[in-house]
């Protein structure tokens, strides 16, 4: 952050939808940079999820998500955490295309991005964002104090499915090692992380699950989400996540795909797969993107012709 001045804003942004490497990766940048004696804010497109909200602990007025456009409309300087596509924050990319300061990003998916100028820490090969604001904070000098170790943990700890996936690489479990030292108590992450879950995320799978059909061959496997019932179980869109491994977990299937509505008329398709297939090329063929193995895009159209689509390409690209 050199040529920024004691006080300068900074604001903190990632993705729609947030999820635990980018929340992760903001809670740490936000009490490294405070060390700094930087002015850092939190200031995401859609809510700071129910899940990880235990990151916020002693970081008072952190989190201001529902101020976010005046928030940008103050920086001295954007960083955006996990994306590096102004699409991917939402109503928040027209805020920070014309503010008119640099913008800097920190992520590790494979992709050129669509963000402003700005400083770019971008590494696919890195197995989550919080590993990158690991090296960062290490080749920097800063300290990890144990709030810092505990969100690039949890960073670390969700982007590879608790160490299960293809981007968990030795140094990856080095970097969880030391942060370890930092005193965290990885049981009580765990319990925080994935043993709190509202009643209505266990009712809300098993609705999904009623929809699960498979196709050995080639290997496909997919789930929608019923219509309403993220109201109808109160719950929010973040806890959704994991609900595709239950397809991609099933004997044979090489690729799993979960369909949802979002708002504005479009249906989010999250693609994983199992062995060579490539998920990022195919939902780059729907505007969207990811890593190899864990993809995402957002179609315009009903939820039976985005499946009829989506499908179609699928069991092509399986052959």
């Amino acid at each position: 952050m050199d040529g920024l001045v004691p006080g300068a804003r900074v604001v903190l942004t990632t993705h729609v939808n947030a999820d635990g490497d980018g929340v992760g990766s903001e809670v740490a940048l936000w009490h490294l940079l405070r060390a700094r004696g930087l002015s850092p804010v939190i200031a995401n497109p859609t809510p700071f999820p129910d899940r990880y909200r235990f990151l916020l602990a002693d970081a008072d007025g952190a989190e201001q998500s529902a101020k976010a456009a005046r928030e940008i409309g103050r920086a001295d300087l954007i960083l955006v955490c996990d994306i590096s596509d102004l699409e991917r924050i939402g109503h928040l990319g027209q805020h920070v295309r014309t503010r008119g300061v640099p913008v800097a990003c920190i992520d590790h998916h494979a992709s050129d991005g669509s963000l402003p100028a700005g400083p770019r820490m971008v590494d696919p090969t890195a197995s989550a964002t919080g590993e990158l604001v690991y090296d960062l904070a290490r080749v920097a000098g800063w300290g990890l104090a144990p709030l810092v170790a505990q969100a690039l943990y949890v960073a670390i700890l969700t982007d590879t499915g608790g160490f299960r996936f293809s981007n968990t690489s030795p140094r990856t479990l080095q970097v969880a090692a030391n942060l370890l030292e930092h005193g965290l108590d990885p049981e009580q992450v765990y319990t925080q992380v994935y043993a709190s879950v509202p009643e209505g995320r266990v009712r809300l799978i098993a609705e999904a699950l009623d929809t699960l059909a498979v196709e050995v061959p080639p290997g496909l496997a997919w789930l929608a989400v019923p219509p309403g019932a993220l109201e109808r179980h109160r719950v929010p869109s973040d806890e959704l996540d994991g609900v595709v491994e239950f397809a991609r977990s099933i004997a044979g299937v090489r690729l799993a795909l979960l369909f949802r509505e979002i708002a504005g008329g479009r249906i989010k398709v999250s693609f994983r797969s199992v062995g060579d297939v490539d998920v990022m090329q195919l939902a780059e063929q729907f505007g969207g993107g990811g890593h190899r193995k864990a993809a995402g895009a957002s179609l315009a159209g009903t939820l039976a012709d985005v499946q009829e689509q989506v499908l179609a390409e699928a069991r092509r690209v399986l052959g």
